[in-house]
């Protein structure tokens, strides 16, 4: 009768205390605790947790994976509201912010920007003259060189029989010389590389050289049968002449037995030479039509072209490529050719639709300037490689023969048959300011052969030209890019898309 019942309770905590004892009654034991009013404490002994976490994980995939769940709802309306709540950032960072990434970087997170246009610089190139001088008596003949600029900035200029010089910096002129009926008319004129000495070629076959600072002559040099109508002296102080019997001869005018070399290659009268940069190549250009590259240290020529259909007096070295010459061809060619001397290859040549009288490169742009016969007599500026046409200068009513450019590369001198000499600024201008001389009108006054001549033209009327002449200039270059990507896409295309374009084509019409 005394005897206690062990309570529920009682006999769990000692079941427990059993090692290595699996515990089977767990399921009534909590029942039994939940009838009871007591406490509930649950057994992790007897719990599998791993299986539960499996599960538990496995049901939420599910709810997951499932397209018209409720919880996929759920989890986008969370998402949006944090978006429209905290567009940029957590309200707090328990944590450094890693560094951006830099702009450059392909990965970078900031948004793109749109890469800088190109700034398209606009270059001022006058439609009319800087200066106008007269220039009486200067022979109207194609086959002639009778105009060349110093290096001293001293311009020498053949008129007739006479031969003057002006200086550029003081515009002040002189007479170097004036030869006999029976020694002239001068033919040619070639500065030395001291811009001191002056080569005269003459119509009787002599070359003379003359000391321009004493105005004395040094020298009368024979060889020619024939007028000398063309001068170049090179880097190493010799001088070549072409005459008309078609010889080239080299001079050295250091020593009396003055000719060392002769090239033999034209048929008839060569009109053409230049050195090159170097002085390693000499061009040469005959009435003949040909072209010849003579090397320095060589009597046989390098390269013979026969390209041109007139005769080739107009010659170009390029001064940053110095393997690159342009030359160009009379009434019958009317071509520019652009020739790689070492090679011999033609790399580019152009109708201009006017016979090519002289060829001038630019010292700081990439452009070439030349001068033309009828029937528009001007002044092209072409933009090299493309050899797009930037300006067209009109001012002279004759052909213009012959273009001289001053040391600092930025004025150009043209001479034509129309007794007019003119000064322009068609490759820019200096930094420097100009230097005018006050008494530039009464050094003109006292020479009757050679006078300034005033141009009246309106600023407003020359303004909007530019601006026109600009616009165009700028379409044609768009024009010419547009034209040569189209070029370049078609030939890449294969015969298939070729065929889909034309039958395009042929519905839209």
């Amino acid at each position: 009768d005394r005897m206690a019942v062990e309570s529920p309770k009682k006999a769990f905590r000692r079941q427990r205390r059993l090692p290595m004892q699996e515990n089977t009654n767990a399921a009534s034991q909590l029942l039994v605790r939940h009838n009871s009013s007591d406490r509930f404490i649950p057994d992790r002994g007897s719990l599998d947790l791993d299986v539960a976490r499996v599960n538990l994980y496995d049901e939420e995939k599910e709810r997951s994976s499932c397209p018209g769940s409720p919880y996929l709802s759920k989890q986008a309306y969370r998402k949006q509201l944090s978006a429209t709540m905290f567009p940029k950032s957590r309200i707090l960072y328990f944590q450094r912010k890693p560094r951006p990434a830099p702009e450059t970087n392909v990965y970078s997170s900031d948004p793109p920007r749109p890469l800088p246009m190109p700034s398209i610089s606009h270059r001022y190139i006058p439609q009319c003259p800087e200066r106008t001088l007269d220039a009486p008596e200067i022979l109207d003949d194609y086959y002639l060189n009778l105009m060349e600029w110093g290096a001293k900035n001293v311009l020498a200029i053949a008129l007739g029989q006479r031969v003057y010089l002006w200086d550029a910096s003081t515009s002040f002129i002189s007479e170097l010389v004036s030869m006999e009926e029976e020694e002239g008319p001068v033919t040619s004129v070639s500065w030395a590389c001291d811009g001191r000495r002056i080569a005269v070629g003459l119509d009787n076959c002599d070359v003379q050289i003359w000391d321009t600072e004493s105005n004395r002559q040094l020298r009368t040099m024979k060889g020619h049968t024939g007028r000398v109508g063309s001068l170049a002296w090179n880097v190493d102080s010799t001088l070549t002449s072409g005459g008309f019997d078609g010889k080239i001869l080299k001079h050295d005018v250091r020593i009396r037995e003055h000719i060392v070399e002769t090239y033999r290659g034209h048929e008839q009268e060569v009109c053409g030479l230049k050195w090159s940069g170097s002085g390693q190549q000499l061009a040469s250009g005959g009435n003949d039509n040909l072209l010849h590259i003579w090397d320095n240290r060589r009597t046989e020529y390098l390269h013979r072209f026969e390209a041109h259909r007139a005769a080739v007096k107009a010659l170009a070295w390029c001064p940053f490529q110095s393997n690159l010459l342009a030359s160009g061809g009379g009434t019958a060619d009317r071509c520019i050719k652009m020739w790689n001397t070492d090679t011999g290859a033609c790399l580019n040549s152009i109708d201009t639709g006017s016979q090519v009288c002289a060829l001038l490169w630019s010292k700081h742009q990439r452009e070439l300037l030349s001068s033309h016969g009828s029937a528009h007599n001007q002044l092209t500026l072409w933009k090299y490689p493309s050899m797009l046409k930037l300006a067209d200068l009109s001012a002279h009513t004759s052909r213009v023969l012959y273009l001289a450019q001053s040391p600092d590369g930025y004025t150009v001198a043209s001479a034509a048959g129309d007794e007019t000499l003119k000064f322009w600024q068609v490759f820019g201008s200096a930094d420097a300011p100009k230097t005018t001389s006050t008494s530039k009108d009464i050094a003109f006054k006292h020479h009757t052969h050679i006078g300034l001549r005033t141009l009246n033209a309106g600023s407003h009327d020359r303004l909007k030209s530019d601006m026109i002449f600009r616009a165009n200039v700028e379409d044609q270059e768009e024009n010419l890019i547009k034209k040569r990507v189209e070029d370049h896409m078609v030939e890449n295309m294969t015969e298939e898309q070729k065929s889909d374009i034309a039958t395009e084509d042929g519905d839209s019409d």
